[in-house]
């Protein structure tokens, strides 16, 4: 019987060694051959805003403070999601061009400064059904900033870039912000 099963185990071995090695973990291989490589400008408002009836960004997890900071609509440690309208101008009724969706959390323990991961999707025109990514550290405070292009999809494709914040309004009561966005992406 131990015969038996030793014969058994090295057939098995020798198998799985032929196997392994036959196996492929691609379908095939082509040359490299990039694609030119597009500069893209774009300039749009968001719309945060985190008051009122239907707002656009949600607390979804808070800490527990009783200092001086839990006042802040934001407090250090606030995790919030979002579906914030991007718009063609600063009024929130002006033409809506597509969304940022995903979540910020409040980083800035000293400092108020957002850590952003959002997704910028358009909903009409030229990039309809594109979108571009960005994760980075917003210092909110700062009139003007910038935030890292991490990637894309659709037209904007293996997307990278920056995007440059302007505050065009902020309402340090509830939160509630208009940002100017000024983007350059480089993709293919």
């Amino acid at each position: 019987m131990g015969k038996k099963t030793g014969i058994i185990l090295v057939l098995f071995t020798l198998h799985l060694l032929i196997s392994f090695a036959l196996s492929e973990y691609y379908s095939e291989t082509r040359p490299f051959s990039p694609k030119q490589q597009v500069v893209t400008n774009l300039h749009f408002f968001f719309h945060d805003t985190l008051s009122g009836p239907d707002p656009s960004a949600v607390l979804i997890a808070k800490p527990h403070l009783t200092g001086e900071d839990s006042s802040s609509p934001t407090p250090f440690g606030s995790l919030l999601a979002i579906d914030d309208p991007l718009t063609l101008g600063p009024d929130p009724k002006s033409e809506q061009i597509g969304n940022a969706r995903g979540m910020y959390v409040s980083s800035g323990k000293h400092f108020p400064t957002l850590t952003m991961y959002v997704d910028f999707g358009f909903t009409s025109g030229l990039f309809n059904g594109s979108s571009f990514t960005v994760f980075s550290r917003n210092t909110i405070t700062e009139k003007e900033r910038e935030l890292a292009v991490v990637g894309g999809r659709g037209r904007f494709r293996m997307a990278t870039g920056v995007a440059q914040l302007n505050t065009y309004s902020v309402n340090l009561i509830n939160g509630d912000a208009v940002v100017e966005y000024n983007v350059t992406l480089y993709h293919y």
